[in-house]
């Protein structure tokens, strides 16, 4: 099983994937929310020249951030800057369709746009809004046709399964693996917690607080009412509703990954800590093993909070214990 690590494209991401590579992680995927984070493709291309082996990724890339045709070409340059260390992994969308109103694309749209870039990457003709392109990049602006950068599908449910299966080099999957696939990725996010810690401890509840606010994001996106369930579901609910609805999807995922709202600190509880990747080192190794025989071949590690670097440095020791 492969550790990569998922990180925010954002000013520290050279330092964080440098140290990442120097721990021994095979990749760094990173985040496709435009409305949140810096260019991905930019965030990629600086970690590429700074570092001398670890892998890139894209977690997840988007089709409507983008044209198909304009993310053939990006992946082209970061080929052209990095060969062979590039895998992209494409989904319908969460944040990135959120933050402009948008619910996620449908598995129709996002698996044509794959099946489009896959053409596009092998030097074919591609009809794209009714018209007929193609990469005619001179050899000096990109690597020759085709270039076969894996691509992996982002899916849980069955409708992406089924894309995943037709089109895909693989799967992005989060908190349970999908069998049947040779390569499994699963996201992972939360804190290795130092023993005598606990989910109320400052220090944790710092480094997950992030991740617990995406289950109140999540939820009130996909069920509205249904986040009253989470403790203090239905005061951070009613605080949204307030706010006029014209901005409301930008209210919602403020910090998203990253840091907590205020809006957020008024209300999520670090009980829900249990829904996090968190655990001692002896725990997490036990559930990596778990994980690893229901069929997840690398483990995305994707730490937030103030310090990522922390976090870097003990999940690579739970594996190297």
């Amino acid at each position: 099983m492969k550790l990569s690590c998922g990180l925010v494209p954002g000013p520290e991401i050279v330092e964080q994937a440098r140290l990442a590579e120097s721990l021994g992680y095979a990749r760094v995927w990173t985040f496709d929310s435009p409305a949140l984070y810096g260019d991905l493709f930019i965030a990629l291309a600086r970690v590429g020249e700074n570092t001398e082996r670890i892998g890139l990724g894209t977690a997840v890339l988007v089709p409507s951030t983008r044209n198909v045709l304009t993310a053939a070409s990006a992946i082209a340059s970061i080929e052209q800057l990095a060969p062979g260390r590039l895998e992209v992994a494409v989904g319908t969308g969460f944040t990135a369709r959120a933050l402009f109103g948008k619910r996620p694309l449908s598995w129709k749209t996002t698996g044509t746009w794959i099946s489009q870039l896959r053409g596009l990457l092998r030097g074919e003709q591609v009809e794209v809004e009714g018209q007929l392109t193609q990469m005619i990049h001179p050899a000096k602006c990109a690597p020759p046709r085709p270039i076969e950068t894996p691509i992996l599908v982002a899916a849980n449910g069955p409708k992406g399964l089924e894309v995943a299966r037709k089109i895909g080099d693989g799967i992005m999957c989060i908190n349970t693996p999908q069998p049947g696939f040779g390569h499994c990725a699963l996201l992972a996010y939360g804190t290795v917690m130092d023993e005598g810690e606990s989910f109320d401890t400052a220090r944790v509840f710092e480094a997950i607080a992030p991740g617990i606010a995406v289950a109140y994001h999540g939820t009130w996106q996909a069920a509205g009412e249904a986040v009253d369930a989470l403790p203090g579901g239905k005061a951070w609910r009613e605080e949204i509703e307030a706010v006029p609805e014209a901005a409301r999807h930008l209210a919602v995922h403020q910090g998203h990954m990253v840091e907590l709202s205020e809006l957020d600190r008024r209300h999520i509880s670090p009980a829900l800590g249990t829904m996090t990747f968190s655990g001692t080192r002896d725990t997490l190794r036990a559930r990596i093993a778990e994980l690893e025989s229901q069929g997840m071949s690398e483990l995305v590690w994707t730490p937030c909070g103030p310090d990522i670097e922390r976090e870097l440095h003990a999940m690579a020791q739970v594996l190297q214990s």
